[in-house]
């Protein structure tokens, strides 16, 4: 007989997770929270809750001394002010810590040619308009899958963005030449009935 093990929750991370589901944070940054809370605690070898303010920026120290990255120190540091500002309502604990700031780079911009040869290099008309999309409005991938027909407003030649990073909308311009090629994708997909229910 094969004894299951229930792995039991304790009243903080449940509270956490409370306050992380009442604020609608997503499941990545949920994850990515819990994690740095259990990293603390590993640290401290004692709960959270009672941490000091010395203890949390020895933890820093530590993780800089272990050759943690600047990207997953900061993250786990916003993890910690979630918990100790808005769970433990303790934001006088985290004073001492310091999010190290991260180089900015300029993005790799790729020449005309190349787009196009990127653009041609996909093997449909479905995946070609996407790419087109994405690269002549400037959208995430995301919000290229998200887009519905009733995003598309050539009156005004934009593009309508629900919902976009930081769950914000937004606007996009619409080209001409990117008009036609959604139209192009309409007709074909609408004559394949590859088009889904714009209601």
């Amino acid at each position: 007989m094969m004894t299951q093990l229930i792995k039991t929750i304790s009243p903080l991370r449940q509270r956490m997770i409370d306050d992380m589901n009442m604020r609608k944070l997503n499941p990545k940054t949920q994850i990515g929270y819990i994690r740095a809370v259990a990293k603390l605690s590993e640290y401290l070898k004692h709960s959270p809750a009672h941490a000091t303010s010395e203890e949390l920026r020895q933890f820093q120290i530590a993780l800089a001394e272990q050759g943690t990255s600047n990207i997953t120190i900061n993250a786990t540091l916003t993890g910690l002010q979630f918990l100790y500002c808005k769970t433990l309502n303790r934001p006088d604990i985290v004073h001492k810590l310091s999010t190290d700031p991260m180089p900015r780079k300029l993005p790799q911009v790729l020449s005309l040619e190349e787009v196009k040869s990127l653009i041609v290099a996909a093997n449909n008309l479905k995946y070609r308009t996407a790419l087109s999309v994405a690269y002549d409005a400037g959208l995430r991938v995301s919000e290229v899958v998200a887009l519905k027909i009733t995003d598309i407003d050539s009156e005004r030649m934009v593009l309508n963005i629900e919902q976009a990073k930081g769950k914000k909308d937004r606007l996009a311009m619409l080209s001409p030449v990117l008009l036609g090629y959604l139209e192009d994708w309409w007709h074909y997909a609408h004559a394949q009935h590859l088009m889904l229910n714009a209601g």
